[in-house]
């Protein structure tokens, strides 16, 4: 079924939408809360959480991507989670991974700037970088792969991934300067 067939399906309160969704992207969804959690438990959990929210959203969102929607409210369960289960502790890959961002991307709260203008700008970023970079850069900040199992995705060196990463976060605040997000 496409996804336009599971939001109508959605917006008439039919039961079927959450089944469909599932049936389409819950391996997906696994591998995106696996790479944040470790328990088992949690991961369903966090999924099981994103599928009612996506059932309460619906309407009155109507998502242009519903892959793209169901991902992110995924990801934000899993760190969610992942922050109730490690309060303090901050040991985590993604912590690192997001650690490493925090380098070229500055703090929203201090500012007026909304999500939507920085995502906007990350994502025209993304548009002007090779395939490689941008597929590299995607894995690791949004599906928080780890750098061991990008390299072997991409039949890579670690050492080349990390090199990747850096040199594309060092052109990602350089762009974001350009368009106004301004870094201490």
């Amino acid at each position: 079924m496409n996804d336009k067939s599971i939001i109508e399906l959605f917006r008439i309160r039919d039961e079927q939408a959450i089944a469909e969704l599932k049936l389409k992207y819950d391996r997906l969804c696994c591998h995106i809360a696996g790479n944040i959690l470790s328990r088992r438990e949690d991961i369903e959990e966090c999924i099981n959480s994103a599928y009612y929210d996506i059932w309460n959203r619906i309407p009155p969102d109507e998502p242009d991507d519903l892959k793209t929607y169901l991902c992110r409210i995924v990801k934000n369960k899993a760190i969610d989670r992942l922050k109730y289960n490690t309060a303090a502790k901050r040991d985590s890959q993604l912590s690192v991974s997001l650690d490493e961002l925090a380098e070229c991307i500055t703090d929203r709260r201090d500012d007026n700037i909304s999500a939507q203008e920085l995502a906007a700008s990350i994502s025209r970023f993304l548009r002007t970088q090779d395939e490689r970079h941008r597929k590299v850069f995607v894995r690791r900040y949004w599906y928080g792969d780890s750098l061991s199992k990008i390299a072997e995705y991409f039949g890579m060196n670690e050492k080349t991934v990390a090199t990747y990463l850096f040199r594309t976060r060092k052109k990602l605040k350089e762009f974001l300067k350009k368009e106004g997000f301004e870094h201490e």
